[in-house]
């Protein structure tokens, strides 16, 4: 092996992936030599496009298909034709909701809200797709309980639209300690009490990893406990939101470990914002790190 080889080798091992070779399989450097990391199929994997923005969505497509997965979140109904045409699944829809700050707690917003999401569960239902996110809104000085009955009354309204066309409403945990300062949702606690008030299989949690590490944490317990109001997984590293490898205080084997003891079948989107220089490189291996 020439010195330019053995530098590029030594490169590619430090990132812990190489070329993908093939659907579905990694190939990497171990003890031997090149070998074959096959993904197991255990979790749905997604990316979050606003985390790869710098490409286009025709490239980021073609990305995740040679990685060996084929779907990604945030992408709304005018973009689907380029997730169809790469025979990719829009596994988080956006597009209904008017911004994280003015949200359903307010119920100024609900004429608005009511509107665009019930244009935009037809929309989803019509192209195949089934999740769709919304969010609480900021407080403004709202206290919990008046955001739960506002929340609670503009989703109810809502709920069986989206019942009749198969769709799930999910909302956003955020953290307001860092992120999002002044945002209601912001702890598991209260999520799981809007989901119990509005009674629907169809209005569920987006469980964010990242976000609940910082305003709450205990991960495991929180999932095993609540699980069943939790229909979407976002990760990304604590602290600063970047790569979900060993810079950071969370061990996501275990908690993908817990998520899929849950019997949980949907989705686990990376929403981390790669810091390092090779990006592809870093979301191959966050790929690999929550395939248990």
């Amino acid at each position: 092996m020439n010195p330019l080889n053995r530098r590029k080798l030594i490169k590619q091992l430090t990132t812990g992936t190489l070329a993908m070779t093939s659907l579905q399989s990694f190939a990497l450097v171990g003890n031997t030599g090149e070998e074959t990391y096959k993904l197991k199929n255990n979790i749905n994997h997604s990316v979050c496009r606003w985390t790869y923005g710098y490409l286009s969505l025709d490239d980021l497509c073609k990305t995740v298909k040679d990685i060996g997965f084929s779907a990604i979140d945030l992408v709304g109904p005018k973009e689907w034709k380029v997730l169809k045409d790469h025979g990719v699944f829009s596994s988080m829809c956006n597009g209904a909701e008017i911004s994280l700050t003015e949200g359903w707690n307010d119920k100024q917003y609900h004429p608005t809200l009511m509107k665009n999401y019930t244009e935009h569960i037809d929309l989803v239902s019509k192209a195949g797709y089934k999740n769709l996110i919304c969010f609480s809104g900021s407080r403004r000085g709202m206290d919990d309980e008046t955001g739960l009955k506002n929340c609670t009354e503009g989703l109810k309204q809502l709920l069986p639209i989206a019942e009749k066309k198969g769709v799930t409403i999910i909302m956003e945990l955020l953290n307001s300690k860092v992120d999002h300062k002044d945002y209601m949702c912001d702890h598991s606690a209260w999520g799981v009490e809007l989901c119990k008030r509005i009674g629907s299989p169809n209005f569920k949690l987006l469980y964010d990893i990242y976000h609940m590490q910082i305003d709450e944490g205990d991960v495991i317990r929180t999932i095993k406990n609540n699980y069943q109001y939790f229909g979407h997984y976002h990760t990304g590293g604590v602290p600063g939101r970047h790569e979900i490898d060993n810079t950071q205080e969370l061990y996501y084997p275990a908690i993908m470990q817990a998520i899929v003891e849950t019997g949980f079948k949907d989705y686990v989107a990376q929403e981390f914002i790669p810091a390092k220089e090779d990006k592809i490189a870093s979301l191959k291996e966050a790929i690999k790190i929550c395939d248990v």
